[in-house]
């Protein structure tokens, strides 16, 4: 399962074939039934070493080195690439108690019901492959999705009620239909094609985090201004702001699941590589490397932004015998990256149906708890696609540019958004 194997042998461990970098270990016995001890650390020869090099004061939990017969590891050089990895172990060895080992909790999502005649939107954090057309997030924690949900509602008329509803003249209604908040489908307040239409626009909203709701009243608000009715044109601009207010909450992961596709680029082990990762309908695989060797990197001090164009301002001298440095044009770069994320070839939920919806929750609960750790503690960059699914080629390049550089200046110059 990880890329090094070697044996261990108590009396003369081979500390010196354990490299001191980050990674993914794993501690097998000769007893195949038996079950691994599977972890991760920032060193993987002091944790090794700590565990299974014997000593008089040593707890009697991590006297394992008359148990083991095999070390296995991995090198990381993120945290968002060890907790992948981890999670890909410990699946494959322990099924799914892996959730529970690794205390993954499904993260939070709007989902619109439409099996109902009358659609509504609620917050839920049970994902299902059959919904993913229509569920909608990550979001940080229940609070913000709610916040967002209750915002969002406020600028349409859509059902807040949770009955299976059957139309009745007779029925009274609810307080959100006598403030005027709902089309009261409930007694026949509106036409069905009424109620379709607002349930169109909310769907439009989610999909476009806002913007189409957005873009729809500047326009009105500008047409009721040529035509000088401007107390319409006000209360458009009211509504205009409002409606603002609430798309500026949508985080950027705010997405249908279906439609959920990025690349994530994070530090690699590898020398002179970033790390790819690629997001399709919350699947996450990878990693996958990608050389910068040849790219020449923005000056950020001077205002450059061109990966190809502006060499780096740092003037410092050169040897005699230094060998050329040989500059990759756009085209061998971009050709590069299709090459590297040609190699997911990520399958999709409905394609493959070995991905359960218990472990599409799992890799979305992983991309959550990097997504929103804050910018100044979050490892790497993502790309998110448009909205035709395509991830803008240029993007990622001056995103590997950012995280290359930054792994070269150290923790401390993570680039900030």
């Amino acid at each position: 399962m990880l890329p090094h194997s070697i044996p261990f042998n108590a009396a003369q461990p081979a500390w010196e074939q354990i490299p001191t970098a980050a990674g993914i270990f794993a501690l097998f016995s000769n007893d195949p039934k038996s079950e691994p001890y599977i972890s991760r650390t920032p060193s993987l020869r002091r944790r090794l070493r700590r565990l299974l090099d014997p000593r008089p004061d040593q707890s009697k939990r991590l006297r394992l080195a008359g148990r083991v017969a095999r070390i296995e590891y991995a090198l990381t050089a993120s945290d968002f690439e060890s907790l992948l990895c981890l999670y890909l172990v410990t699946r494959h060895f322990f099924g799914d108690r892996a959730r529970k080992r690794l205390h993954l909790h499904p993260p939070f999502l709007l989902r619109m019901m439409v099996e109902n005649a009358y659609p509504r939107v609620y917050v839920t954090h049970h994902l299902t492959k059959s919904a993913l057309d229509d569920l909608y997030g990550p979001f940080p924690s229940r609070t913000a999705a709610e916040k967002f949900l209750d915002d969002m509602l406020d600028l349409f008329k859509l059902r807040r009620c949770h009955e299976e509803l059957q139309p009745d003249p007779a029925f009274p209604g609810c307080v959100y239909s006598e403030m005027k908040k709902c089309l009261a489908p409930c007694f026949q307040g509106c036409s069905d094609e009424r109620y379709a239409e607002e349930s169109a626009a909310v769907r439009a909203f989610l999909r476009t985090r806002g913007a189409s709701l957005v873009e729809a009243l500047r326009q009105e608000r500008e047409a009721s201004s040529a035509l000088l009715e401007f107390e319409k044109a006000a209360e458009l601009h009211t509504r205009l702001t409002r409606a603002e207010a609430v798309a500026a909450q949508a985080p950027e992961a705010l997405r249908p699941l279906a439609h959920l596709d990025a690349v994530i680029v994070q530090p690699a082990a590898e020398p002179d590589s970033v790390a790819l990762f690629r997001v399709t309908r919350a699947v996450l695989c990878g990693p996958a490397f990608y050389s910068v060797a040849g790219m020449r990197h923005p000056n950020e001090a001077a205002g450059s932004t061109s990966l190809f164009a502006q060499p780096v301002a740092a003037m410092e001298a050169v040897p005699l015998d230094a060998p050329a440095v040989t500059l990759a044009s756009r085209d061998e770069l971009e050709q590069r990256l299709d090459r590297s994320l040609a190699e997911f070839n990520p399958p999709s939920s409905r394609a493959n149906p070995h991905h359960s919806s218990a472990d599409l929750s799992d890799f979305l609960c992983l991309f959550a708890r990097w997504f929103y750790r804050p910018l100044t503690k979050r490892t790497g960059e993502i790309v998110f696609a448009d909205s035709n699914g395509h991830v803008p080629a240029r993007a990622v390049l001056r995103c590997i540019s950012r995280v290359w550089r930054a792994t070269q200046s150290g923790p401390s110059a993570t680039p900030k958004k």
